[in-house]
């Protein structure tokens, strides 16, 4: 895979120059100290995986691959683990805090070549379709809508809850609401975000989906479920 390095720290870019030459499957087409520099080398040859930090003069990471019609994959790297990650919009595979060992690498690598073998980078709006990034921990970690099976509200946090595991965010359901509100995901307790594609029947005041949970029907929302599926 043709790859390149963004990155204005020297001691970085020698680590990232380090790991990609011992990991021996990827080509170092180039390293650039800032966005904009790298751009003609993106347009006009091509690039299979972008090593991006987010913190760069200029232009920051996150707002350059705003600028890319159709970016290739990215794993971002970065020092701050409480960066508020809005990289699920784009080709972003993984989130390398700094300093970060060769396994990590690897790890990362790994995971893109995964997704090359299976199939080509999607565009940007098929990926914020699919997948998004929660933050978990000092990580943030990738999952798909299609596995969301419902989002809880609990105190000051919120549960996401997969068919074989949950994942605590400290995002405000409402938040949720807003951010996966098109996605066919609906608001249908005061404590419940639902994805409709999951749900099986309805029953009294209560959801089933497939996997055979029951979620209550708040009053304020049954009005909005009814007109959607009861017609």
């Amino acid at each position: 895979m043709n790859c390149i390095i963004i990155e204005d720290q020297l001691p970085a870019q020698r680590i990232l120059k380090r790991y990609i030459e011992d990991i021996g499957t990827l080509n170092l087409v180039g390293t650039f100290s800032n966005a904009l520099q790298a751009l003609d080398t993106i347009n006009s040859q091509k690039i299979d995986l972008l090593f991006l930090d987010i913190h760069l003069p200029k232009l920051s990471g996150i707002d350059f691959l705003k600028t890319l019609p159709n970016s290739p994959y990215v794993i971002l790297t970065t020092a701050f683990s409480d960066y508020a990650l809005e990289s699920y919009e784009f080709n972003v595979v993984d989130y390398l805090l700094k300093p970060f060992s060769f396994e990590r690498f690897v790890k990362a690598v790994s995971k893109v070549t995964t997704l090359t073998n299976a199939a080509p980078p999607a565009k940007s709006e098929e990926k914020h379709n699919l997948d998004l990034f929660i933050k978990s921990g000092y990580e943030h970690i990738r999952i798909s809508l299609t596995d969301i099976f419902y989002i809880k509200s609990d105190a000051d946090y919120t549960e996401i809850h997969l068919s074989d595991k949950k994942h605590l965010s400290s995002e405000r359901l409402k938040n949720w609401e807003e951010k996966l509100g098109n996605q066919r995901f609906l608001r249908v307790h005061k404590s419940f975000l639902v994805n409709t594609d999951k749900i099986v029947k309805l029953v009294g005041n209560q959801i089933h989906l497939n996997d055979d949970t029951t979620i209550p029907i708040g009053r304020a929302y049954k009005e909005v479920l009814s007109q959607k599926y009861l017609q």
